[in-house]
């Protein structure tokens, strides 16, 4: 039997709606990183332009948000210190 159940972002097996991109992967650029009390969480840009929200923990990673991809035609800025 299939569920039919949406899957939660970042549950094990889950991938980018918009891609495909397994959420278990490495991300495609991570963007930042901040300590929290619980772990830490990381900012990535999926290779579609999707921004993620990744809660990393004892328990792993989780994917807590996600956006849509960066439009067509887009130009995503060099977010890299120094340029």
């Amino acid at each position: 039997m299939t569920s039919t159940a949406p899957r939660t972002p970042g549950a094990p097996g889950g991938a980018c709606p918009h891609c495909g991109w397994p959420d278990d992967a490495e991300p495609f650029q991570v963007l930042s990183r901040h300590s929290t009390g619980a772990g830490y969480t990381v900012w990535t840009r999926c290779g579609c332009g999707s921004l993620q929200v990744r809660a990393v923990n004892a328990d792993g990673v989780r994917i807590v948000s996600r956006s849509r991809p960066a439009e067509a035609g887009h130009t995503l800025p060099d977010t890299r210190c120094g340029r």
